[in-house]
């Protein structure tokens, strides 16, 4: 084991100060001087700061040639009010780490202090801590950043911590491993009246309320038999606050899935084309516009099997499992390398992703580590 008890204890103590301090999607700037802090210890050969907006990378190389490993975690917090009487709950409201982040943070920082004691033997090791996952935005912005060519990697690996799945337990399998996703926000604009000739006027209200119905009603299929389609409805606005006035303006936004990138414009074209429809017959304006715009993450078969085969070596007990409705922005890692993540089960009766009374079992942390430095070794000596 590379990490001693005082490693796991002062890991386990970083992890919930992350959590007690958390921020959002693009604001992760305390987040990010923490990281490069405990960073600071363990003497990397480079950090690079600012990658992809508030992004920290460090390398760590060996002596000889060999390929670039990619280790990824996430930043960002949740805008959820967390529920909870920990000592380390929140302490900024609206918002919390109700998703693990700060778990995953720290399970690679481990790494950190691994590589500060030995080198690879050849290539190089990156730690990748990525802001703003729960946006989609973050591995787009640190691939898009020129610097990302310093690092581009041969390997990429992450993981994700799963409630539901007994503690420990991992799911990894090849090919898709999360949905592909969308925000769609679709804008209607008609004219006012008064609340007592709402004819004179023309109300989105009519159309609002069936393209609530109508945008569900798309929704089917299954992520095992690869026809997965689903639309939630996720907010809706219209008029204004006052009994005195019909509506001139109403919103709805919708989040579309599909099991593939591939499939999604026909989900899309079917949206839009139900919004269309109910602008028109209102004679309503109309205008969209899209958000949050995930890819699907696949899994590809030679990072798998070297996953499989740490997770051989480390004891630890692993299925495939299933392909997550949830979307995760580390697929776009797969378009720049060899890329797999893996689900790490919180415990069957943890409380879910996005919950306010969730929090980061700590004995993931250690676990994590031991699997990816595994494969570091593995692959680098």
């Amino acid at each position: 084991m590379f990490l001693t008890n005082h490693d796991v204890v002062e890991l386990t103590a970083w992890r919930r100060k992350l959590h007690a301090m958390p921020e959002v999607s693009g604001d992760e700037v305390a987040t990010a001087a923490e990281v490069q802090a405990f960073l600071a210890e363990t003497a990397p050969d480079k950090v690079i700061s600012g990658l992809g907006g508030t992004g920290v990378a460090a390398v760590f190389e060996g002596d000889e040639a060999g390929p670039t490993v990619l280790f990824r975690c996430e930043l960002d917090a949740l805008p959820i009010e967390e529920i909870s009487d920990l000592p380390h709950r929140s302490r900024l409201p609206g918002k919390g780490h109700m998703c693990g982040h700060d778990g995953h943070t720290a399970t690679v920082a481990a790494l950190a202090r691994g590589f500060a004691k030995q080198r690879p033997q050849r290539g190089r090791v990156v730690l990748m801590f990525q802001p703003a996952e729960e946006t989609g935005a973050g591995a787009a912005a640190v691939i898009a950043d020129e610097r990302f060519a310093e690092i581009r990697p041969d390997y990429s690996f992450s993981l994700h911590n799963l409630p539901g799945l007994p503690l420990g337990h991992v799911w990894l399998k090849e090919g898709i491993a999360n949905c592909a996703s969308r925000g769609l926000k679709i804008m209607l604009t008609g004219k006012t009246a008064h609340a007592s000739a709402p004819e004179t006027g023309r109300s989105p209200m009519r159309a609002i309320a069936s393209l609530i119905s109508a945008l569900t009603d798309l929704s089917g299929g299954s992520v095992a038999g690869g026809d997965f389609v689903l639309a939630t409805v996720g907010h809706v606005h219209l008029g204004e606050p006052a009994f005195g006035i019909a509506p001139a303006y109403a919103e709805l936004w919708v989040t579309l899935r599909t099991t593939t990138n591939d499939q999604m414009q026909a989900l899309v074209d079917a949206a839009e084309g139900l919004a269309r429809e109910a602008a028109e017959r209102d004679g309503l304006a109309l205008e969209t516009s899209y958000h949050e715009i995930f890819s699907h993450c696949d899994n590809q078969p030679e990072a798998v099997t070297i996953l499989r085969a740490s997770l051989d070596a480390e004891g630890v007990t692993h299925e495939p499992g299933e392909a997550l409705r949830a979307s995760e922005d580390f697929g776009l890692f797969g378009t720049v390398s060899r890329s797999a993540m893996f689900y790490l089960g919180a415990g069957e009766k943890h409380p879910a992703l996005h919950n306010p009374d969730y929090d980061y079992p700590d004995d993931l942390i250690p676990l994590g580590a031991r699997i990816f430095m595994r494969t570091a070794r593995d692959l680098l000596g």
